[in-house]
């Protein structure tokens, strides 16, 4: 069989969806085989390749060119005059300055652990994945380790839960494997519903397998015969993918019964939520699991004794399951050779807002908010300046220009009073105003809201009033203690961290952007809303 000269890797993830990457994709694989290069190029689907908000992108290897916006016209002079003629066509290559057109720099500052295959491999071959050294710590794990091997590896890697809140996994799974209760579950938190967030949705479109063999692992090390992952619904390709992954694993005998031709048997479930914020807090998505209303439980007893259908159950988010081959294929102590010695290994960062090139990066646990949006983000658009950063997504931590050399893990953050959360890094420019960003991030809390207990319920609606009277000048000097006051009393009174969590951006956006809540406070409209304001020609408050 004739190796092809030149791989053509086309991001299909449902943003490029969106932007027409099938119709590229045929019109590309049209054109190939008319200029007779069917022998020579390969065309792949493959995950994101990095980097979002221009249409599809395309890389062409190993000739290191990428592509963006790209249309069905452009996939035919791509193939004509780059793919047949060698010339890449220079008006649609992304720019020198792109971070993801400059991949041997810039995946030299990035640790790619999670997403070491997005964007490598095709997601829906899983034969692409085992070339790579898929499955192999599953394989390993059933045949040469014993369960508790396997949590203690964990343990001794350090790794913590990926999914905001940082609690020792290997912690967690010990406690699942000790339980009473011989029957027992493993759930894989696939639901992200809070804005800015959809590095999970990424890691699943472009290598389901990873996210796969981490559940099966999970499931040996703590005694579970069932996985199920509870997803998005709007993730439809997501789906797709894991489905067909689950499917073509089973086939091999990688999945289902006999894992491996040894006596553990794992399958795999996929159950769609319904779109509810509070669904990705783990008590209510094991209450929506069992067929109920989305409302959190009472903890405790917590998920580990009694989860789904009252028996002890492991719920891990994606990106941390995802963690898991890597550190029995390669190590603990390999694994605590990144990051920081309390939070070792990397983290999955969605890169967003007023940067010149949002995407998807992997750095290592500690690494700083200024290479992030600096280096990995290409830095803010010419004539620009940093207003501040939103890190952690709608629940995290509004942060001024001085605290760019925050180091981003657990620990760290937690000494500035902020988070990591969901992973999502919102960039904002001088253009934002920060009074109508935390205004929209509370009318996101109240708008999800599941209602049941009353400090979330009613506190939320009252912020909304509080900040909308700040938005249309008609705060008084008791506007800002009063919104302290009721997120204080939300952190200490809700039932879950929907209502307990709304106390971090508040807080922080009042601390760090004290002059911008003083001028709305004042009756007067900061420089970005009376900009807006001209803009649209309405008349100054």
């Amino acid at each position: 069989m004739r190796l092809a000269r030149t791989h053509v890797l086309v991001g299909v993830d449902d943003e490029a969806r969106l932007a027409g990457v099938d119709a590229v994709l045929a019109a590309l694989r049209e054109a190939v085989s008319q200029f007779d290069l069917a022998g020579e190029v390969q065309v792949v689907e493959t995950g994101s390749l990095g980097i979002s908000g221009h249409g599809v992108v395309i890389a062409v290897q190993p000739d290191g060119v990428y592509y963006a916006g790209v249309t069905p016209g452009d996939a035919r002079e791509i193939a004509e005059e780059h793919l047949l003629k060698g010339r890449p066509v220079a008006r649609l290559r992304l720019p020198t300055t792109a971070p993801v057109a400059r991949p041997a720099e810039v995946l030299g500052r990035q640790t790619r652990l999670v997403l070491a295959n997005c964007g490598v491999i095709d997601p829906e071959r899983i034969e692409e994945y085992i070339a790579v050294g898929g499955y192999e710590a599953l394989g390993r794990a059933v045949t040469e380790m014993t369960p508790e091997d396997v949590i203690e590896a964990v343990k001794k890697a350090g790794l913590r839960g990926r999914g905001g809140a940082g609690f020792p996994t290997g912690i967690k799974w010990s406690a699942v494997r000790t339980a009473s209760d011989p029957e027992r579950y493993v759930v894989c938190n696939a639901d992200e519903g809070e804005p800015g967030t959809f590095k999970d949705r990424l890691i699943l479109e472009g290598d389901p397998h990873k996210l796969l063999e981490g559940m099966a692992i999970a499931g040996y090390a703590v005694g579970a015969h069932i996985g199920i992952i509870y997803i998005r619904g709007e993730y439809a390709l997501s789906i797709a993918r894991i489905e067909r992954a689950i499917a073509d694993a089973e086939a091999l005998g990688i999945l289902g019964e006999r894992v491996f031709e040894t006596d553990f048997s794992f399958r795999v479930e996929v159950r769609p939520g319904a779109g509810a914020y509070v669904c990705g807090e783990e008590t209510s998505l094991l209450e929506s699991l069992e067929g109920k209303r989305g409302w959190p439980r009472i903890r405790p007893p917590y998920p580990v004794t009694h989860g789904l259908w009252g028996k002890p159950t492991v719920v891990n988010n994606v990106e941390t399951l995802a963690n898991v081959p890597d550190i029995l294929r390669r190590g603990p102590a390999w694994y605590r050779t990144l990051g920081t010695p309390t939070c070792p290994g990397t983290k999955v960062y969605t890169v967003l807002g007023h940067v010149r090139y949002p995407g998807l990066v992997e750095v290592e646990m500690g690494t700083t908010l200024r290479t992030l949006i600096y280096e990995l983000g290409g830095g803010l658009l010419p004539s620009r300046s940093l207003k501040g950063v939103l890190v952690g997504g709608a629940a995290g931590a509004f942060l001024p220009p001085r605290e760019l050399d925050a180091r981003l893990d657990f620990d760290s953050l937690a000494e500035r009073a902020a988070a990591l959360g969901s992973g999502a890094v919102l960039v904002m420019d001088e253009s934002a105003c920060i009074v109508d960003m935390l205004g929209s991030v509370l009318r996101f809390f109240r708008h999800e809201s599941c209602g049941q207990c009353t400090p979330c319920r009613s506190g939320t609606e009252v912020l909304v009033r509080l900040i909308s009277t700040l938005q249309t000048g008609q705060a008084d000097e008791t506007t800002l203690a009063q919104l302290i006051q009721i997120v204080d009393a939300m952190r200490v009174a809700s039932l879950c961290p929907l209502g307990q969590s709304v106390a971090l951006p508040v807080r922080t956006a009042l601390a760090g952007f004290q002059d911008e809540f003083a001028t709305h406070l004042a009756g007067r409209p900061c420089p970005p809303c009376a900009a807006t304001a001209r803009a649209l020609g309405w008349a100054p408050r």
